[in-house]
Protein backbone atom coordinates (compact mmCIF):
# COMPACT_ATOMS: atom_id res chain seq x y z
CA UNK A 1 0.00 0.00 0.00
CA UNK A 2 1.02 3.18 -0.41
CA UNK A 3 2.58 5.40 2.10
CA UNK A 4 -0.45 8.07 1.13
CA UNK A 5 -3.26 5.45 1.49
CA UNK A 6 -1.81 4.11 4.43
CA UNK A 7 -1.65 7.83 6.31
CA UNK A 8 -5.33 7.94 4.96
CA UNK A 9 -6.10 4.81 7.06
CA UNK A 10 -4.14 5.84 10.07
CA UNK A 11 -6.20 9.58 9.95
CA UNK A 12 -9.56 7.54 9.64
CA UNK A 13 -8.86 4.76 12.55
CA UNK A 14 -7.91 8.02 14.55
CA UNK A 15 -11.73 9.67 13.44
CA UNK A 16 -13.62 6.33 14.32
CA UNK A 17 -12.19 6.64 17.89
CA UNK A 18 -12.90 10.88 18.02
CA UNK A 19 -16.36 9.69 16.81
CA UNK A 20 -17.04 6.87 19.84
CA UNK A 21 -15.85 9.85 22.33
CA UNK A 22 -19.19 12.38 21.57
CA UNK A 23 -20.59 10.38 23.60
CA UNK A 24 -21.02 12.46 27.04
CA UNK A 25 -18.45 14.24 25.94
CA UNK A 26 -18.28 17.21 28.05
CA UNK A 27 -18.96 15.66 30.99
CA UNK A 28 -15.91 13.05 30.68
CA UNK A 29 -14.00 15.43 29.59
CA UNK A 30 -14.61 17.25 32.78
CA UNK A 31 -15.12 14.76 35.56
CA UNK A 32 -11.83 12.20 33.83
CA UNK A 33 -8.60 13.59 33.09
CA UNK A 34 -7.66 10.15 31.25
CA UNK A 35 -10.74 10.84 28.58
CA UNK A 36 -9.35 14.32 28.52
CA UNK A 37 -6.03 13.15 27.53
CA UNK A 38 -7.05 10.67 25.33
CA UNK A 39 -9.18 12.83 23.71
CA UNK A 40 -6.80 16.12 23.11
CA UNK A 41 -4.26 13.01 21.72
CA UNK A 42 -6.52 11.92 18.99
CA UNK A 43 -7.75 15.27 18.06
CA UNK A 44 -3.69 16.53 17.68
CA UNK A 45 -2.94 12.98 15.69
CA UNK A 46 -5.91 13.94 13.70
CA UNK A 47 -4.40 17.51 12.96
CA UNK A 48 -1.01 16.79 12.72
CA UNK A 49 -1.99 13.35 10.18
CA UNK A 50 -3.71 15.72 7.96
CA UNK A 51 -0.69 18.46 8.00
CA UNK A 52 1.96 15.46 7.40
CA UNK A 53 -0.90 14.18 4.01
CA UNK A 54 -0.49 17.47 2.31
CA UNK A 55 3.39 17.07 2.80
CA UNK A 56 3.09 14.29 1.28
CA UNK A 57 1.21 14.77 -1.29
CA UNK A 58 3.41 18.10 -2.08
CA UNK A 59 6.17 16.17 -2.01
CA UNK A 60 4.70 13.46 -4.24
CA UNK A 61 3.79 16.13 -6.93
CA UNK A 62 7.59 17.65 -6.35
CA UNK A 63 6.00 20.76 -4.71
CA UNK A 64 8.25 21.20 -1.73
CA UNK A 65 7.83 25.02 -1.39
CA UNK A 66 4.95 25.34 1.35
CA UNK A 67 6.33 27.39 4.31
CA UNK A 68 3.89 26.56 6.58
CA UNK A 69 1.28 24.06 7.45
CA UNK A 70 -0.95 26.35 6.51
CA UNK A 71 0.21 26.89 3.28
CA UNK A 72 1.11 22.84 2.60
CA UNK A 73 -2.90 22.72 2.70
CA UNK A 74 -3.50 26.07 1.01
CA UNK A 75 -1.32 24.86 -2.05
CA UNK A 76 -3.74 21.79 -2.48
CA UNK A 77 -6.23 23.57 -3.30
CA UNK A 78 -3.93 25.76 -5.69
CA UNK A 79 -2.82 22.42 -7.53
CA UNK A 80 -6.92 21.51 -7.64
CA UNK A 81 -6.38 18.58 -5.26
CA UNK A 82 -8.54 20.56 -2.79
CA UNK A 83 -11.55 23.37 -3.74
CA UNK A 84 -9.82 26.52 -3.41
CA UNK A 85 -12.27 27.75 -0.69
CA UNK A 86 -11.98 24.09 0.98
CA UNK A 87 -8.51 24.10 1.09
CA UNK A 88 -8.22 27.95 2.55
CA UNK A 89 -10.84 27.11 5.19
CA UNK A 90 -9.42 23.38 6.63
CA UNK A 91 -5.97 25.19 6.43
CA UNK A 92 -7.10 26.34 9.75
CA UNK A 93 -6.49 22.97 10.85
CA UNK A 94 -2.69 23.96 11.07
CA UNK A 95 -3.37 26.76 14.01
CA UNK A 96 -5.75 23.91 15.42
CA UNK A 97 -2.49 21.34 15.93
CA UNK A 98 -0.64 24.14 16.99
CA UNK A 99 -3.10 25.50 19.60
CA UNK A 100 -2.99 21.40 21.10
CA UNK A 101 0.69 21.05 20.79
CA UNK A 102 1.34 24.59 23.06
CA UNK A 103 -1.20 25.97 24.14
CA UNK A 104 -3.64 22.67 25.69
CA UNK A 105 -3.87 24.14 28.83
CA UNK A 106 -6.39 26.64 27.99
CA UNK A 107 -9.01 23.79 26.42
CA UNK A 108 -12.33 24.63 26.70
CA UNK A 109 -14.30 21.47 26.59
CA UNK A 110 -17.74 22.97 25.03
CA UNK A 111 -15.65 24.28 22.41
CA UNK A 112 -13.65 20.93 21.73
CA UNK A 113 -16.98 18.95 22.34
CA UNK A 114 -19.68 21.17 20.32
CA UNK A 115 -17.29 22.16 17.66
CA UNK A 116 -14.35 20.54 17.19
CA UNK A 117 -15.68 17.26 17.40
CA UNK A 118 -18.77 18.33 14.80
CA UNK A 119 -15.55 19.20 12.29
CA UNK A 120 -14.32 15.48 11.93
CA UNK A 121 -16.97 15.49 8.58
CA UNK A 122 -14.46 18.34 7.14
CA UNK A 123 -11.66 15.90 7.94
CA UNK A 124 -13.68 12.80 6.12
CA UNK A 125 -13.81 14.95 3.20
CA UNK A 126 -10.56 16.22 3.10
CA UNK A 127 -9.16 12.70 2.87
CA UNK A 128 -12.00 12.42 -0.26
CA UNK A 129 -10.61 14.73 -2.00
CA UNK A 130 -7.51 13.47 -1.48
CA UNK A 131 -8.41 9.78 -2.69
CA UNK A 132 -10.60 11.32 -5.38
CA UNK A 133 -7.16 12.75 -6.70
CA UNK A 134 -5.94 8.98 -6.25
CA UNK A 135 -8.17 7.59 -8.58
CA UNK A 136 -8.68 10.25 -11.11
CA UNK A 137 -4.68 9.97 -11.27
CA UNK A 138 -3.99 13.31 -10.46
CA UNK A 139 -1.03 11.73 -7.94
CA UNK A 140 -0.39 8.78 -9.71
CA UNK A 141 -0.53 9.29 -13.35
Amino acid sequence: MLKIEKKIAKIRKYIAILEDYKVDCKERFLNDTMFEGALLHYLYLVSDGCIVLAQMVLKHKKIDYAQSYFEAIDLLGEEHILPKDFAYEFAKIASFRNFLAHDYEDIDPIVICEHILAKLEDIELFLTYIEKAIVNQQLFP
